[in-house]
């Protein structure tokens, strides 16, 4: 049996930084993954340019039962502490939107990276490694691995959710905390698209690839002021994957298709100077052809000249394009999903070490946690404080 001071269970962003962090403060570090790669997540996220944190990350970014618990380790390890990092390894990034940075060339850059800073602290990294039981005495956990055992005093479960089943996501993290008594959230999707009622979905089919600039909003009031974008399944676009970890199954969704152009003091412009014109060529100016198109067969604006139009059509023709009502049929679930609402109950954990209060030597980081950030790098920004905040206590 071979025997390390720390186990870490999953080599994505958490588990990958937190093994460099521990490993670089002298401690003996065996990492473990399923896959047959390293930072698998990574490699694919932002397009392949990793989104690797946000300029504005501040804990009202994120959804958890506990919205307190990611404070302490954000404050401690900031946006700007891996902005360093990311500096030192002449990692070229730039901003997107909305504080996002992303990689300028890919984001294997940030895998290397990490992989570089685990070599730094000597970690043992072996991949393809299914742990098969997990049991725990006074010797601290023994790990039985396809082929071998292990043991370690620390063991620390970075094994990420359910989103993306297809890059190697399972529920091992929650099975394990269950095991051995910590209370888990029930999970979902988050960051997901919408899929929509059939007789919607082929009203709307048209609209495929088409994208507005919009404001969405929940029945919680939360809102979200970025780009939907239509497509074959339902809605998708920025502001649907952030409103959709505020969304429950049957709610109704309000979507502003013109956040820029009061549309009543527009058509009223418009009419002084165009009277003759067609309502549907003239909201054509501010919205996309083939979406008024649609909306007009949906019987959300009228066939008439500016002049024609009176002033109650004119009110509901305002009110359906500036508060629009859907009501999503789900979401496409976990298979495109970037990240998995719920998780092992923060309650049980520290907010200073992420350890299990009631099992010493255990612990949660990343995504497994019930911590989830906005879309735009506040969910590696997690990852990486999480994981430092941990290896500073092991």
């Amino acid at each position: 049996m071979e025997n390390f001071d720390v186990i870490i269970i999953g080599a994505g962003a958490a588990g990958l930084f937190c093994a460099a962090q521990a490993g670089q403060r002298g401690k003996r570090v065996l990492l473990l993954d399923n896959g047959k790669k390293a930072g698998r997540k990574i490699l694919m996220s932002g397009g392949g340019r990793c989104n690797f944190t946000n300029l504005y990350t501040e804990p009202g970014a994120y959804l958890s039962h506990n919205p307190h618990f990611c404070k302490s380790a954000l404050a401690r390890y900031t946006q700007w502490d891996f902005i360093d990092l990311v500096n030192r390894h002449g990692i070229a990034w730039h901003e997107k939107t909305l504080g996002q940075l992303f990689c300028d060339d890919s984001a294997q850059q940030i895998v290397d990276m990490l992989l570089k800073e685990c070599e730094a602290g000597r970690v043992t990294l072996r991949l393809r490694s299914e742990v098969l039981s997990v049991t725990h005495d006074e010797s601290g956990y023994t790990l039985a691995l396809n082929g071998s055992t292990v043991q370690a005093e620390k063991l620390v479960i970075a094994s990420g959710g359910l989103s993306m089943p297809g890059l190697g996501a399972s529920p091992f993290g929650y099975k394990l905390a269950e095991q051995f008594g910590l209370n888990v959230f029930p999970t979902r999707a988050g960051l997901v698209p919408f899929t929509l009622h059939k007789p919607l979905l082929e009203q709307l089919s048209s609209l495929s690839g088409v994208s507005v600039p919009s404001v969405l909003a929940a029945e919680t009031g939360t809102t979200f002021k970025e780009a939907l974008l239509f497509t074959h399944r339902g809605l998708s676009g920025p502001a649907v994957l952030q409103l959709s970890s505020y969304w429950q199954p049957g709610e109704f969704v309000t979507i502003d298709l013109s956040p820029e152009q009061e549309l009543g003091a527009f058509l009223n412009a418009e009419r002084d100077a165009h009277p003759n014109q067609s309502l549907k060529n003239t909201l054509a100016k501010v919205l996309p052809r083939r979406l008024v198109e649609c909306l007009q067969q949906l019987g959300n604006v009228p066939e008439c000249t500016l002049k024609q139009l009176n002033a109650r059509q004119q009110s509901d023709v305002v009110a359906s394009l500036h508060h629009w009502r859907v009501q999503p049929n789900g979401t496409e679930g976990y298979r495109t999903a970037e990240v998995t609402l719920g998780g092992v109950d923060t309650s049980v954990l520290s907010s200073k070490t992420m350890e299990a209060s009631a099992m010493p030597g255990l612990y949660f980081i990343g995504e497994v946690v019930d911590v989830t950030g906005w879309l735009g790098g506040y969910n590696f920004q997690w990852a990486w404080s999480s994981a430092w905040a941990c290896a500073q206590a092991l």
